[in-house]
């Protein structure tokens, strides 16, 4: 009996300390209304490193470390990739897995209906299935970041994409989100 109890015991304290992780993350979203951070980001084996600048809802501006000078914005509604070489790239945000990762409102939405995983005692993982996509979503387990995503690109390369340097709130320049120009 005395087993019984204890196995009972540690079911309930283990589903009440991820509840309150998820929890946690949630207010942390609710409470977040931009991110500042550096990210490497993976595709298929080629790394790239660089900083990034979201805004909720759906904005995003990523300056590229790299020689061609490669900028990603999105100012909600579009999504432009453009080089200095005049490689230039637009997409309708609604056609990409970051129409949703940078949705915290959906995020919050999925969040609360799905099961979490930890992974390595350090980070907690919620995987969303929408429109085709296979989205891995991470946080840091001790404070709840954002801390990174996983996903499939429009042509289905695996993407993953890991923060760090996590700055929230700071003061941004509007600019940050408008759309560079064909030249």
């Amino acid at each position: 009996m005395k087993k019984i109890l204890l196995i009972f015991l540690l079911i309930n304290f283990n589903s009440v300390a991820l509840s309150s992780i998820k929890e946690n993350i949630i207010n942390n979203l609710l409470n977040t209304k931009n991110l500042s951070f550096n990210f490497e980001q993976n595709i298929n084996g080629k790394v790239e490193t660089g900083n990034c600048v979201i805004e909720y809802p759906k904005k995003i501006y990523c300056k590229y470390n790299n020689l061609n000078g490669k900028i990603l914005v999105s100012n909600g509604k579009s999504l432009v990739i453009k080089t200095k070489n005049g490689i230039y790239y637009r997409y309708a945000i609604k056609r990409t897995p970051l129409n949703y990762i940078l949705d915290k409102k959906f995020l919050i939405n999925q969040i609360q209906s799905l099961k979490q995983r930890v992974i390595n005692d350090r980070f907690i993982n919620f995987t969303i299935f929408k429109d085709e996509n296979e989205i891995n979503v991470f946080f840091d387990i001790e404070n709840f970041d954002l801390i990174g995503w996983q996903t499939l690109d429009i042509y289905q390369n695996l993407n993953i994409t890991y923060l760090s340097f996590l700055k929230k709130n700071q003061i941004l320049k509007k600019k940050f989100f408008q759309l560079p120009s064909l030249n």
